[in-house]
């Protein structure tokens, strides 16, 4: 992990292994990963069938500037599967990792999915958020544009070689550093009792209606806190002008764009990112 990061330029603060942390709450138990570090906490949230593992280079280098704590939603990675995916219980869920962590306010971090969770944990508890960064999400997401990454993860299966998914994820971007992505699809999948590779994340479909109404409400949720609204550069998800029309709305937004990055904006270009969040949650 630290010679990847450091091959996608991230200038490591402290190569230390992060620790794991479990708790439970409201019946489902969750994962995730305390980074350490110092300044004010922070809680990085990933996106849809993503991992808290697509925050580690972006940890390795921020761990200098903040107390940092990547967590996996509920369904995702090693936190259990549920029957109740709804943003209020995920929203309740990262309340939950702030009280059993012992902080009282915190800054978010949210990517795609994680964006919409973290707004909306400011708009229902504006007393335990500091500020807000949001990854490559605002009203006006090209939702069409996914279609086929949605349709390569809805296909993701059993499969007996890692590097066979690391294959077709390349067909999907070829533009992809293959090392990243090699390293991203080791922490989606574990290994089965017979040997083959198969998902973590809870297979049953996303409420895509739910999270798309979430996502139109970022704007009136979000008058109360600083938010600072990454775009990458090259991402088909989230287009400049909605961006732009976001910040527009928000009292203290600010826009910044990675260059050289799609959506995965972590993943594809951790070290102009980091620049980005170490400014805007050090300020």
């Amino acid at each position: 992990m630290t010679e990847l990061a450091a091959t996608l330029g991230v200038s490591i603060h402290d190569p230390t292994p992060p620790r794991e942390i479990h708790f439970s709450h409201a019946g489902c138990r969750l994962h995730g990963f305390d980074w350490g570090g110092i300044g004010s906490p922070v809680l990085l949230l990933h996106g849809g069938r993503l991992t808290a593992h697509t925050w580690d280079f972006v940890c390795l280098g921020l761990r200098g500037d903040a107390r940092l704590v990547a967590l996996n939603l509920r369904g995702h990675g090693d936190s259990d599967w549920s029957d109740d995916y709804s943003i209020d219980t995920l929203a309740a869920d990262i309340v939950a990792t702030a009280d059993h962590l012992g902080f009282d306010r915190v800054g978010l971090v949210g990517m795609s999915l994680g964006g919409v969770v973290a707004a909306h944990v400011a708009d229902a508890w504006p007393d335990r958020v500091d500020r807000l960064a949001l990854i490559d999400v605002a009203p006006g997401v090209d939702f069409e544009s996914t279609q086929r990454v949605r349709a390569f993860i809805t296909g993701l299966g059993p499969v007996r070689e890692l590097q066979t998914i690391v294959d077709t994820a390349m067909q999907v971007n070829p533009r992809a550093n293959r090392a990243a992505v090699t390293y991203r699809m080791s922490t989606l999948f574990r290994r089965s009792p017979d040997g083959d590779w198969v998902p973590k994340a809870d297979p049953s479909p996303p409420d895509f209606p739910a999270i798309l109404a979430a996502i139109d409400r970022l704007a009136d949720q979000l008058g109360g806190v600083p938010v600072l609204l990454v775009r990458g550069g090259r991402s088909r998800v989230l287009p400049q002008v909605a961006a732009e029309r976001l910040v527009e709305r928000i009292p203290d937004g600010e826009l910044v764009v990675v260059p050289d990055a799609g959506h995965n904006v972590q993943e594809d270009n951790p070290a102009e990112l980091i620049t980005a969040l170490r400014a805007f949650l050090t300020r």
